[in-house]
């Protein structure tokens, strides 16, 4: 394994960062009650187009290997400069991107993928129907024919981005085989919920959506080879971008209890001078860079060794998502009242952790799949 970074690679990130410290986190500047679209969202895609961000994590043509590692190095970043900013961008160009790019037609990459990697569109993927997981739920929704066009019908729920988004990729079936419908908005038939009220992710737009009778042109159909297992695939995408969700929590908590611990004083010197503080930030920078350790494996055998990649993915979930509430549980602890208060980092952190944990594969899951791996059973 090499996780070592170019310099080239290296430039990216500081001019990445240098972008983003400039301008006030989505968290503190709001969203619409009645779900408009805030003027930040394309403010920051254009920001993160014009460094080059949007692009990362798609294999070109001849290209030999991917690009997770630099990928990843790129989502921590991110999140810890804003999970809301993270989890938008991501469903949008990594989520959606990754679809259109996988499965969809020349034309339809030729229409969707370089407006995506422009930052002048913003897409979403329905995929949870009843439940926020779908590992035991068949899919509903469906589409029907109707002459030169498909109509598409059914609910989805927990939809990242769906009150916002240009296009929305809907995960359904048709003809008992899975098929995804490019569905544009404001397309008669669908309807789009107000946006949930959660308790992290405070300015992203989660929603659920309902499709009666939605008429799309036959184009807009995608329909993956047959035997391929679309709904693994698309939580193994989901478990990605949560890893590297868990990495960015993790960087801003930290960051922020450490600098408090520096600064603030009681009993004529800084706190980081009594033990038990510098007990937990040796604890917290433990978990993290154990994570990043075991994230960057993950990444690395994803161009690498893809065999390895599904069990340490589902590892890498697991301990990611779960020490990133615990980091930032002890940040918290450290930063005391100050850490209370609505976007401090850490306690954005807090809020949006519990999310990596049930999103994607939740943890009970994960660990059966693990389980059943470490025994052979699959």
């Amino acid at each position: 394994m090499d996780f070592d970074f170019s310099e080239r690679e290296q430039k990216f990130y500081r001019k990445m960062t240098q972008a983003l410290s400039g301008h006030e986190a989505p968290e503190k500047l709001g969203t619409d009650s009645k779900g408009a679209i805030p003027e930040w969202v394309s403010r920051f895609q254009q920001i993160l187009a014009e460094v080059g961000y949007l692009k990362l994590g798609f294999k070109l043509p001849g290209q030999a290997d991917g690009d997770s590692l630099h990928l990843l190095a790129g989502q921590e970043i991110l999140a810890a400069f804003s999970q809301s900013l993270f989890l938008l961008v991501e469903m949008s160009v990594r989520m959606f991107g990754s679809i259109i790019q996988l499965w969809g037609t020349p034309e339809q990459q030729a229409h969707l993928l370089p407006d995506l990697r422009s930052g002048t569109v913003l897409g979403a993927v329905a995929l949870s129907e009843d439940a926020m997981s779908v590992s035991n739920d068949p899919l509903k929704t469906a589409g029907i024919e109707n002459g030169n066009s498909i109509q598409v019908s059914g609910k989805k729920n927990y939809v990242v981005n769906a009150p916002w988004a240009d296009w929305i990729a809907v995960v359904g079936c048709m003809h008992d085989r899975s098929a995804i419908f490019l569905v544009e908005k404001n397309t008669q038939g669908l309807q789009i919920d107000a946006p949930q009220k959660t308790m992290g992710y405070r300015a992203a737009a989660i929603a659920g959506m309902q499709l009666d009778a939605c008429d799309i042109p036959a184009d807009r159909i995608m329909i993956p080879p047959e035997n391929t297992d679309v709904l693994a695939l698309l939580r193994q995408w989901e478990n990605y971008i949560l890893i590297g969700a868990s990495l960015g929590m993790m960087k801003a908590a930290f960051s922020s209890a450490k600098d408090f611990a520096n600064s603030h004083y009681t009993g004529g010197k800084p706190i980081i001078a009594y033990q038990e503080v510098a007990f937990k930030l040796a604890e917290m920078l433990a978990l993290y860079q154990t994570s990043q350790l075991l994230a960057y494996r993950v990444a690395w055998t994803a161009d690498k060794q893809v065999k390895e990649r599904d069990g340490l993915m589902l590892c890498a979930k697991v301990f990611c998502a779960e020490s990133a509430e615990k980091v930032a549980s002890m940040a918290l602890q450290i930063l005391s009242g100050q850490g209370y208060q609505h976007g401090n980092p850490a306690a954005d952190a807090y809020a949006c952790a519990k999310y990596t944990q049930i999103a994607g594969t939740s943890m009970e899951i994960a660990r059966v799949m693990i389980g059943d791996m470490a025994l052979g059973y699959r």
